[in-house]
């Protein structure tokens, strides 16, 4: 009987530890170019964290910058990294009609790359307008 709880307490040694399975999460990114802010929330849409440029700094003039997107992607990872989250989706949005996203959003993504995230995949959502309501002006539009 001994023999076989020795050889029991062997076998359970040599089985390899399974690994789990990464924690994901959805980091939503907004960059106008007057502010930044990331929204990260779990797979089924709770939020986790949210930064945003006003939060980091205290000049208002600095909120879209590059430098202030460190510093959010930054609070991020170290909110992330406590839960244990190692995979990331990121959805950039910028502001309707904008021909681009703000300064922030590539700041975020490369430095939350840094940290040791593993990025699954980037989506842009921004919102365009499909006609929408009538523009003012009338039909001959606006004279001098």
């Amino acid at each position: 009987m001994a023999k076989e709880e020795a050889q029991m307490v062997e076998l359970q040694e040599r089985k390899p530890e399974k690994k789990g399975k990464d924690v994901e999460a959805i980091v939503n990114i907004y960059t106008s170019f007057n502010n930044t802010i990331a929204h990260v929330t779990d797979m089924s849409g709770r939020t986790i964290t949210k930064v945003s440029g006003g939060m980091v700094t205290k000049h208002g003039r600095l909120k879209a910058n590059p430098t202030i997107a460190i510093f959010i992607a930054k609070r991020v990872a170290e909110t992330l990294n406590e839960i244990g989250v190692k995979s990331l989706y990121i959805r950039i949005r910028a502001k309707t009609r904008a021909p681009a996203p703000g300064p922030g959003a590539h700041a975020i993504i490369k430095s939350l790359t840094r940290e040791g995230f593993k990025i699954l995949n980037i989506l842009d959502t921004t919102r365009f307008p499909r006609g929408g309501p009538k523009k003012k002006g009338g039909r001959r539009g606006r004279r001098p």
